[in-house]
């Protein structure tokens, strides 16, 4: 059988009704000049985010929230396609990470500026030296992590228990601050366990404040239980309490408040921006991603995405090809791109076409043209059914 042959035979197994496949052609796709610089990746030439917008904007006003293997540096790379003015953050990195492990959990490439890392810790000096070193890299912030209720976070003594210890929250947060320029914020619950008054959260936001200096926080509108529940059961079980949130807001109108939590639309998130500063979207996010198309023109009032899903997709293009030259698999990157489609016709092969193919031996961007076809093909049969 010749590849052709096989390529469009791949398109009809498991994914039909695919139209045959057509080879992807580099010459036919813009492709941006990378180059490696000192601190992080690449240098992109072509379509790389001003970092100078990052003190252009309001950095709180829309964020998309720190995910635990989700929100790695090609998932970003993504979706700053998608947004060039949504905040994003790393996933939370510990400090027992960036100071003694073999990796390097700092690195990022400029293209996704502006961009949060979120760190885990508890011990103050550790987190000072961590904050100068992302500093140093370029991070646009920093964010402590008070709101993971997962039993190893809280063996480490960080995470959603540092709630019960404001003061220890503060002097992380101010032993931070004295070592950077760059905005030290914190995400955190409304209460955990018991302590799920409103009195609890107003000493929490007090103390932190104004022992520590901090004046921003995104609070996730649920509170946590320590024990009981896991940590997907403590995204879902605790009831959603918006209006507590905003009733912190108007105890604290000096201070900079994000609301997080089951947030599914940018129309919601413009309805919570008339009580709070600002607005964190996670698991939508990640699994319909497309709605991050819609940010820079609801949210921050610039002009409306003009390209097509697919042609961000294929905007990725570039980035992917830098990335497998380097050896990273394809499947590692095409992962985050699953749900650009949702609810669109094609969506549902272009999942299972990705899912099946992107982690085979050798797999490149041939794939992704070819998953692209299963939802391109509806779009072309549309235009034609319109003009007869």
């Amino acid at each position: 059988m010749c590849l052709m042959t096989a390529l469009i035979a791949l398109c009809y197994i498991n994914v039909s009704p695919c139209l045959p496949c057509q080879f992807y052609n580099k010459q036919t796709i813009s492709q941006p000049y990378l180059k490696e610089n000192p601190n992080n990746v690449m240098s992109n030439t072509l379509s790389s985010p001003l970092a100078s917008a990052q003190t252009q904007i309001d950095l709180n006003r829309f964020s998309v929230a720190p995910m635990l293997d989700w929100t790695d540096r090609h998932c970003r790379y993504f979706y700053r396609i998608l947004s060039k003015n949504a905040l994003l953050y790393t996933e939370m990195v510990t400090t027992g990470a960036i100071l003694h492990g073999k990796g390097d959990y700092l690195h990022f490439s400029e293209q996704e500026l502006p961009v949060a890392l979120q760190l885990g810790g508890s011990d103050p000096q550790a987190l000072a030296k961590c904050a100068v070193l992302a500093q140093e890299r370029g991070y646009s912030e920093i964010n402590l992590n008070a709101g993971c209720p997962s039993d190893r976070v809280q063996n480490g003594q960080f995470g959603a228990c540092l709630m019960a210890s404001p003061e220890l929250v503060a002097d992380c947060v101010k032993a931070m601050q004295d070592k950077v320029s760059i905005p030290v914020t914190i995400r955190t619950r409304i209460g955990i366990d018991e302590q799920e008054s409103a009195e609890f959260l107003y000493r929490f936001l007090q103390t932190v404040a104004e022992r520590g200096g901090c004046d921003t926080f995104i609070l996730h509108a649920r509170k946590a239980w320590l024990t009981g529940l896991s940590p997907k059961e403590n995204r879902e079980v605790p009831p959603l309490n918006y209006q507590r949130v905003y009733d912190m807001k108007r105890e604290f109108p000096h201070l900079t408040i994000a609301i997080n939590g089951g947030i599914k639309s940018i129309a919601e998130a413009k309805a919570h921006l008339t009580h709070v500063d600002g607005v964190m979207i996670g698991r939508e996010a990640y699994q319909n991603p497309s709605i991050l198309t819609q940010v820079d023109h609801e949210l921050f009032g610039t002009e409306a995405m003009t390209m097509s899903l697919a042609e961000c997709v294929r905007a990725f293009y570039p980035y992917i090809e830098h990335e497998l030259a380097k050896g990273t698999y394809l499947g590692h990157m095409t992962r985050h791109i699953l749900g650009i489609f949702q609810g669109i016709p094609g969506a549902k092969q272009w999942r299972r076409y990705l899912s099946e193919n992107a982690h085979k031996a050798g797999a490149d961007l041939q794939v992704v043209e070819n998953a692209l076809m299963c939802v391109t093909q509806y779009q072309t049969a549309e235009h034609e059914s319109t003009r007869e």
